[in-house]
C-alpha cells in the first residue's frame, strides 16, 4: 500500500507557523509516520493538488493500493481527487460544522465527511461528534498521535535519575520570571509595551534554575481555547503565602511580544504573591526538554477543550500527573487515578472559523474555585504523599500507554485502512466485471 501524507505546516513552515492557525497538524504527522511506515510506503507530498493523483494513478496501473491522508481539518481538506482521501483532524466542540458559511460549501464538515466517505480523528468525543451529524455507522476511528513510546522512554531514563534539588536548563530565547521582573515598577500598559523585557534583544542562551513544587504547561497563548488566565490566577491565589510553588508556562507562538505581552499583563494585575511564576519563549533542546520535565511535578491544563493534546499527553507518558479537566478528548486518558481533576460546566459557542460567532456548539468552563482545590490537593500529595504520587505518575503512564502507544496506533490504523481500500476496491472490481 502506498499512503501518502500531507499537512499545510511541514518542516520548511513550522517556524514561522507556529501558533497560527493549524500549525500542531504537522506534529500529528510526524508522530503518526513512523507507525504508517510499518502498514505501507510513505510519501510526503508539498502539493497535493499536483502530486497526489498522479502518484494515485501510478498504483492503479500495478494493482498496488493508495490512500491520501491530509492532516487537515475537514474544511481544508480537498474532495475533487481521484485518490481516496481521509481528512486526519482534531475537533473539541460539541456539533461539527453542519451548514455552510462564509461562501465555502467545506464548511459544511457533512460534506467533505461523506465525499471523503471515512475519516481519522484522535478521540472518542470527536467519534461521536461525527456520528451524530453523519450516520451511526459513518467510518470514523479514533487514532490518538502515538507520543507515549517516545516520551515513556524518556520518563524511564528520568526516573533513574531521582530528582535531587534544583534543575537547571538552557534556554535560547526569553525567559519572565516573577523573583526578577520588578513588575511593581511596571503598570499594564507598560508591560505590554515590553518594558523591562527587550522583545527585540538578539536571542541569547540563558540558564534557568527550577525548585520546588513545579507545575509545568505547554501550549500556543494566542489559541483562545487555551484559558491560560485561569491557570494562572488560579494558581497566584491558592500559592499566594507559598514560595516553593513554580509554574511554568512554555509559550509556543512565531511572535514574543504577542506571546509574552498579555500574560506579563496578568502577571502584573494579580499581585501580589510569593509563589513563582516562569514564562519561557524560545528554544529547548532535547536534554533541556526532558530536563524541565524532570523537574516537573505535574502538567496543567484549564482550556475550554481539547481534540487531544499533545503536551498533556506527553508529560504523563513520562510519569507527570496532571491537573486538569476531564472533558472532550481528555475523557479517553485522564481520571482520579492519573490526575488531580478540575470541575467544569458547558456553555454556548460558535465554530473557531465561523466568521459570524453564531452560537452552534458547546465548549467547557472550568471552575476557578475548583482549579485552585486541584491545585491545593496536589501540592499536599507533593509534599506530604510521596506514595500516593508514585501510584498516580505509574497510573499515568500506563494510562496513556493504552491510549498513544504506537502499538494501539498501528493495530487501529492497520484494520481501518483495510477496511477502507477494500470498500473502494469492491465498487471498482464489480464495475470492472472480476
Amino acid at each position: 500500500m502506498l499512503i501518502i501524507i500531507h499537512s499545510e505546516t511541514n518542516r520548511h513552515t513550522i517556524a514561522q507557523n507556529l501558533g497560527r492557525s493549524e500549525y500542531s497538524y504537522y506534529f500529528v504527522l510526524k508522530e503518526y509516520r513512523p507507525v504508517l511506515e510499518r502498514l505501507g510506503r510513505v510519501i510526503e507530498v508539498t502539493d497535493p493538488a499536483r502530486e497526489v493523483d498522479a502518484l494515485y494513478l501510478e498504483c492503479l496501473g500495478r494493482g498496488e493500493p493508495c490512500v491520501f491522508l491530509s492532516f487537515s481539518p475537514p474544511h481544508r481538506t480537498p474532495v475533487h481527487l481521484a485518490c481516496p482521501t481521509l481528512p486526519v483532524f482534531a475537533w473539541e466542540f460539541s456539533t461539527i460544522p453542519n451548514e455552510p458559511f462564509a461562501g465555502e460549501p467545506r464548511n459544511d464538515w457533512r460534506t467533505v465527511l461523506a465525499a471523503c466517505g471515512a475519516a481519522i480523528t484522535h478521540s472518542s468525543y470527536t467519534v461521536d461528534a461525527v456520528r451524530q451529524a453523519m450516520d451511526p455507522g459513518y467510518p470514523i476511528v479514533a487514532v490518538p498521535a502515538p507520543v507515549w513510546d517516545r516520551f515513556a522512554e524518556r520518563g524511564a531514563q528520568l526516573s533513574r535519575e531521582p530528582l535531587a534539588g534544583a534543575v537547571q536548563l538552557k534556554i535560547k530565547g526569553l525567559v519572565a520570571d516573577s523573583r526578577r521582573l520588578a513588575l511593581d515598577a511596571f503598570g499594564p500598559v507598560h508591560l505590554r509595551r515590553g518594558k523591562g523585557i527587550d522583545f527585540a534583544a538578539p536571542v541569547a542562551e540563558q540558564t534557568l534554575t527550577l525548585d520546588g513544587v513545579v507545575y509545568t504547561s505547554v501550549f500556543n497563548p494566542g489559541d483562545g481555547r487555551k484559558n491560560w488566565e485561569d491557570m494562572l490566577s488560579a494558581f497566584c491565589v491558592t500559592f499566594r503565602d507559598t514560595e516553593d510553588a513554580t509554574l511554568v508556562l512554555k509559550l509556543t507562538h512565531h511572535d514574543a511580544e504577542e506571546a509574552l505581552g498579555d500574560i506579563l499583563h496578568h502577571l502584573y494585575k494579580n499581585q501580589p504573591y510569593r509563589c513563582r511564576i516562569v514564562l519561557i519563549y524560545g528554544y529547548l533542546a532535547d536534554a533541556d526538554y526532558e530536563r524541565l520535565v524532570q523537574a516537573t511535578r505535574y502538567v496543567v491544563n484549564t482550556s475550554y477543550g481539547e481534540g487531544q493534546c499533545l503536551p498533556l499527553m506527553e508529560f504523563m507518558s513520562c510519569g507527570k500527573p496532571a491537573v486538569a479537566p476531564r472533558t472532550t478528548a481528555m475523557i479517553d486518558y485522564l481520571d482520579a487515578g492519573n490526575g488531580f481533576l478540575v470541575e467544569s460546566t458547558d456553555e454556548l459557542t460558535s465554530w473557531p472559523h465561523d466568521p459570524r460567532k453564531a452560537f452552534r456548539t458547546l465548549r467547557y468552563v472550568t471552575n476557578w474555585a475548583s482549579v485552585c482545590a486541584a491545585y491545593r490537593a496536589s501540592y499536599e500529595v507533593a509534599k506530604h504523599d510521596p506514595e500516593r504520587y508514585a501510584q498516580m505518575s505509574a497510573q499515568a503512564v500506563s494510562s496513556l500507554q493504552a491510549f498513544c502507544s504506537q502499538a494501539v496506533a498501528e493495530q487501529r490504523l492497520r484494520l481501518f485502512l483495510a477496511q477502507v481500500t477494500e470498500r473502494r476496491a469492491a465498487p471498482a472490481a464489480e464495475a470492472a466485471g472480476t
